[in-house]
């Protein structure tokens, strides 16, 4: 894993990446990762709501047989002991 360093710039604190991390513009974006409190630097915004998701997944190339009805034996029978107390109703 590579570092960056850190510096300040006025009143700011900075990073400076490595080349191979350069971002192209003048801006990033920044949010912090709310289970690990990892800060995260992005050239996108990232997806705000479902409606972009999939907007973006329909751009992607996925394969036509994805998520494609399997073969698949069907379902056993079971005869399941009742536990004590407890009624399930059968459909």
């Amino acid at each position: 894993m590579q570092t960056a360093k850190l510096f300040a710039n006025g009143r700011s604190q900075a990073v400076r990446l490595p080349a191979e991390f350069r971002f192209e513009g003048n801006e990033v974006f920044i949010r912090r990762d709310p289970l690990t409190g990892n800060v995260i630097l992005s050239s996108h915004a990232g997806w705000t709501s479902w409606d972009e998701f999939l907007a973006q997944r329909n751009l992607a190339a996925v394969p036509a047989d994805f998520l494609a009805d399997r073969q698949q034996p069907p379902v056993q029978a079971r005869d399941w002991p009742q536990q004590q107390g407890k009624t399930h109703a059968k459909a």
